[in-house]
């Protein structure tokens, strides 16, 4: 028992030596190159070296991407589900539901000094940067001044998927708020179609008409969906309320 405990001690440190030597191995490669050159699995396992410091993490990074099919579906995975997944315990499963969101704050902050607006695709592209890994269909208002300088670009209402109730008099109470002359609603289709609804088309008119009582003109309303998006304005289904001002 004495001799197959010491070979034991024996090899342990062997073991973590050579684990902390692949560690090192992986880091090191992705500050030479960045992450162009890792794998899927790869990018997971460096990821979990930060939140699961004694374990083999690259098993671990395969289980989850054959859980939930890519890197994509890993990060946009419920915690509930990531904490299913054998190793993954809170801080793994709190580090890989930050990604997405860190991503977005990222994306966000470089879109600060970009103050105006001059089309409709311009408009589309800065509002998908909002959604970004976003489960839940939310609801963002973007505000602009009579030269399209952006006054206000936010959240104004989250709900469960599928199910988004707009507050009309908080979006009116901020486009006065703001002193706006144009507006632009968007939101999210988790489900992954950009077409607009009958219900989208419809709050698209309550919308229009609660701000032109304020004399606010909404030129748009924008539906994104993970990369994609659809200008209600652009696509000509609403020709009676807008005539394209942005080219």
């Amino acid at each position: 028992m004495e001799k197959n405990t010491t070979a034991q001690n024996r090899k342990q440190p062997e073991t973590e030596s050579l684990h902390v030597g692949h560690r090192e191995r992986v880091k090191n490669q992705f500050l030479a190159g960045g992450l162009d050159s890792f794998q899927a699995h790869s990018v997971l396992e460096l990821l979990l070296f930060y939140a699961i410091p004694l374990k083999d993490t690259n098993p671990i990074a395969h289980q989850l991407l054959q859980k939930f099919g890519s890197l994509s579906g890993t990060f946009d995975a419920p915690f509930e589900e990531l904490l299913k997944v054998n190793g993954i315990g809170m801080s793994a499963a709190t580090l890989i539901k930050l990604i997405p969101q860190l991503c977005r704050r990222y994306q966000e902050d470089l879109d600060r000094d970009k103050t105006y607006i001059y089309s409709y695709d311009e408009a589309g592209k800065r509002l998908v940067n909002k959604f970004i890994g976003r489960q839940n269909e939310v609801v963002v208002l973007m505000l602009l001044d009579s030269k399209t300088r952006v006054l206000y670009c936010d959240v104004v209402d989250e709900g469960a998927v599928n199910s988004a109730s707009i507050y009309i008099k908080k979006i009116v109470r901020l486009s006065v708020q703001y002193d706006a002359v144009y507006a632009i609603l968007s939101h999210n289709h988790p489900s992954g179609n950009c077409l607009p609804s009958k219900q989208d088309l419809s709050t698209t008119r309550w919308i229009y008409e609660a701000l032109d009582t304020v004399e606010v003109r909404l030129i748009d309303h924008i539906i994104v969906s993970g990369n994609d998006y659809l200008s209600i304005a652009k696509s000509e289904l609403m020709p009676d309320l807008f005539n394209p001002e942005l080219e």
